[in-house]
């Protein structure tokens, strides 16, 4: 099958979230495969040169936005089976930002959306289906349905459009958008493009895609109610027979504790002895007390309200009350860096935070800690769970999303689990969790090396979700019976016994 991904980051060229994760490891499965897989991404000036040089160009043509006519370069790498192809335009790509800080991001990704399409027939590339992620291509299952089926090139293309996280819609002027992308005033209705007044480059997708998918089970059952649906529940409700949720994997070899070079010491589930000099390092290197017998409580990822950090100011005080230590990494909201600069300095020793993008001390926390904290209000997989299992830190995280999918609470009269969990979005539950779990790290060690052993000998790859994601690529091409030939039941056939 021929496959196109299109997105706005991908590993290891540009990331900021784990959309990029996503895109990175999993098209190189699908090609392992034996698929012609593709990979479309904006050739931002974050690219780093040791890829950018290694670049060769495809092609170039010029796109009409409205009244303008912009470049389009197309340049190519081939890497682990997949060819990575990078759309360039400096005026709209060559920033000192990847999202959000400019006042055309409308025109940005409607440039994107648009040139994914144009380049198809000038590449020499028609793909059987064209898997869009997230808001930033959410315009071209749109765009493809309105204005491009009726070209025979396009005709037999099917669509896929994932949601990563609903939160972030690509939400603009209806003007605005009309006059780069050409869209008539017919198509601005409920049942179309209009969102609450609004163009908005999520729903468009969710509108026009074949299919719906998004990066978990339990997620996909969220977003249909009101509380996750972003205001987009009932279009997704109304879809629910299209919307189907696969939980992600990881990278399985980039994040191996028996080989990663980014760690201080190399170990396994059979050998667990390295990750205690993982923990000392770790305590060193951010100038916390070196001590083996207090459990380091790791949290890595954006420092928001999602991740639940509002909780965790709720209780800071509490938890450091217990004896142990706390390392933060990560960017985001001011509220939240005051707050771990405070306690940096209120509990010298046991708790040190990092501002910042650093993936070497990601990993090393990943090893070094013992206790992963992850009380997101929402989550729609999460990765930093599964990663923190692989390296045997035990997770807490709350029951939403990827989360409750991935990590389920030990049950100490069944002795089934792997983790800790809570339900409620509510600071003491977490509390009492983290209570619970430290009771279990200081007094029953026997517990806690199984618990290690169950995330450490979890299947977190991309070949079961990969196969799924083949099946539902395969279910857009099965023939379905027209609505006025409703499918027969088989019959059984009739048994004549005689006697004798």
């Amino acid at each position: 099958m021929k496959i196109l991904f299109v997105a706005s980051e991908a590993v290891p060229f540009v990331k900021t979230g784990g959309l990029a994760d996503v895109v990175g490891a999993l098209a190189p499965v699908l090609a392992k495969e034996g698929h012609d897989v593709r990979v479309l991404i904006p050739d931002f000036s974050q690219i780093p040169r040791e890829y950018s040089e290694k670049m060769s160009h495809v092609c170039d043509f010029e796109i009409q936005l409205g009244w303008r006519r912009q470049y389009c370069g197309i340049e190519q790498i081939e890497m682990n089976g997949v060819t990575w192809y990078f759309m360039d335009n400096k005026y709209y790509f060559a920033r000192p930002y990847i999202y959000g800080m400019g006042g055309d991001e409308y025109e940005r990704f409607g440039f994107f959306c648009r040139g994914a399409l144009n380049m198809l027939p000038l590449v020499d590339f028609q793909p059987d289906v064209i898997h869009c992620h997230d808001w930033q291509s959410g315009m071209i299952p749109a765009l493809l349905k309105i204005q491009y089926a009726h070209l025979p090139f396009y005709a037999g293309i099917r669509t896929v459009f994932t949601i990563h996280n609903l939160q972030y819609q690509g939400i603009f002027g209806i003007r605005e958008v009309q006059d780069v992308l050409g869209l008539g005033d017919s198509l601005w209705t409920e049942d179309k493009l209009e969102c609450f007044g609004c163009a908005n480059f999520m729903k468009a997708a969710l509108v026009y895609t074949d299919l719906i998918t998004t990066v978990s089970p339990s997620y996909a059952e969220e977003i249909q109610t009101a509380y996750y649906g972003e205001r987009l529940d009932g279009l997704l409700r109304a879809r629910k027979a299209d919307l189907k949720g696969v939980l992600n994997g990881i990278d399985m070899e980039g994040y191996n504790p028996q080989t990663d070079e980014l760690i201080a010491e190399n170990f396994s589930v059979d050998h667990l002895e390295g990750k205690a000099a993982c923990k000392k390092q770790l305590q060193e290197e951010l100038g916390l007390d070196v001590r083996d017998d207090v459990p380091v409580i790791g949290m890595v990822g954006r420092l928001s309200n999602q991740k639940g950090l509002d909780l965790v100011d709720y209780v800071i005080a509490d938890i450091m009350r217990q004896d142990v230590q706390m390392v933060v990494l990560g960017m985001g909201e001011g509220r939240y860096f005051n707050l771990f600069s405070w306690a940096e300095g209120e509990y010298k020793g046991r708790i040190a935070a990092r501002f910042t993008m650093d993936h070497a001390l990601a990993h090393k926390i990943y090893a070094g800690a013992d206790i992963f904290l992850m009380p997101s209000q929402f989550e729609p997989c999460g990765l930093s769970q599964m990663i923190a299992m692989r390296y045997g830190t035990i997770p807490i995280v709350r029951e939403t999303g990827g989360l409750r999918d991935t990590v389920l609470s030990y049950n100490e009269f069944t002795g089934e689990g792997n983790g800790f969990t809570f339900f409620n979005y509510n600071a003491h539950d977490m509390l009492h969790v983290i209570e619970r779990s430290v009771g279990y790290y200081k007094n029953r060690r026997d517990i806690w090396a199984t618990l290690q052993q169950r995330g450490m000998t979890g299947d977190y790859s991309w070949t079961h979700s990969a196969g799924e994601y083949m099946k539902l690529y395969e279910s857009l091409f099965e023939e379905k019976k027209p609505a006025d030939e409703p499918e027969q039941p088989e019959k059984n056939p009739v048994v004549i016994e005689f006697e004798e």
